[in-house]
């Protein structure tokens, strides 16, 4: 009798644990199954300069993060490193995670379906802003570019399509479902890609979703900034790019699962 006791107490308690990890994995928006590691926090093997043959410089491994070490100055000025991309493979439709941090006024972006021979990321890939929302503006001088853009009612501001989770002058993200850590603290991102849906995930909480390549993102392509972009966002496979854009930044757990 004690046997059969301990022998249901050791299940009871083996269950309880199982249904534990299930939570947490559900919690976090993720499974632990197929993921293909991207970076690790040891090893920077598969990225390299965009349109360039090795690691530009500025990027390196610090705290197991992938990290771009530089100052934080303002844009206009700024001379550094160039963008990074994964290019040991192409992904078409995939779901895509990482965590990242910024540093007051930072700015980055993810990249996906890139190809290379382009001036840069933007000119052709979708991208998941990141930035500070909160100081940005207050650190940089948006008025002129926002004017050129046909932003003429508070143009000193950071839009809604230029914040964070925001498919980048495309679609803005949700300000009502966003959960955004401050500056200096991690945060966590998802992309989801399919021909049917896009999805924009912050911190567990899907901010974003919209279709690609139908009427109305084509509609929308052609009346702002990739009007005069052809190339922008057309391509259904690509690299995956990060971007320094003059500000430190901070990655780790960059894994991709393809759907």
């Amino acid at each position: 009798m004690k046997k059969n006791f301990i022998t249901l107490l050791a299940l009871f308690v083996l269950f309880a644990c199982n249904e534990n990890s299930d939570q947490n994995q559900e919690n976090s928006g993720i499974e632990e199954d197929n993921w293909i590691y991207l970076f690790d926090g040891t090893s920077t093997e598969g990225w390299r300069a965009y349109n360039g043959d090795s690691l530009p410089p500025g990027w390196t491994i610090a705290d197991s993060a992938l990290t771009f070490d530089t100052e934080l100055g303002l844009e206009q000025d700024y001379t550094g490193g160039q963008d990074l991309i994964y290019a040991a493979e192409e992904f078409d439709n995939f779901e895509l995670y990482l965590e990242w941090k910024l540093p007051k006024g930072g700015n980055s972006g993810i990249f996906y379906h890139v190809k290379e021979g382009f001036d840069g990321l933007p000119e052709i890939a979708p991208e998941y802003q990141l930035i500070d929302d909160e100081n940005y503006a207050e650190m940089h001088d948006l008025t002129e570019y926002n004017t050129s853009l046909g932003y003429t009612e508070n143009p000193e501001e950071l839009k809604p399509l230029q914040q964070t989770g925001s498919d980048y002058a495309m679609h803005p993200a949700d300000a009502s479902k966003k959960k955004l850590n401050p500056v200096g603290e991690w945060n966590s991102s998802k992309i989801v890609f399919t021909p049917e849906r896009v999805e924009h995930w912050l911190n567990g909480e899907m901010i974003l979703s919209f279709v690609p390549w139908d009427d109305a993102w084509e509609a929308k392509k052609n009346s702002d900034k990739w009007k005069n972009s052809p190339n922008y966002g057309i391509f259904k496979t690509g690299y995956i790019g990060l971007q320094d854009h003059s500000s430190p930044i901070w990655f780790k757990n960059i894994k991709i699962k393809k759907l």
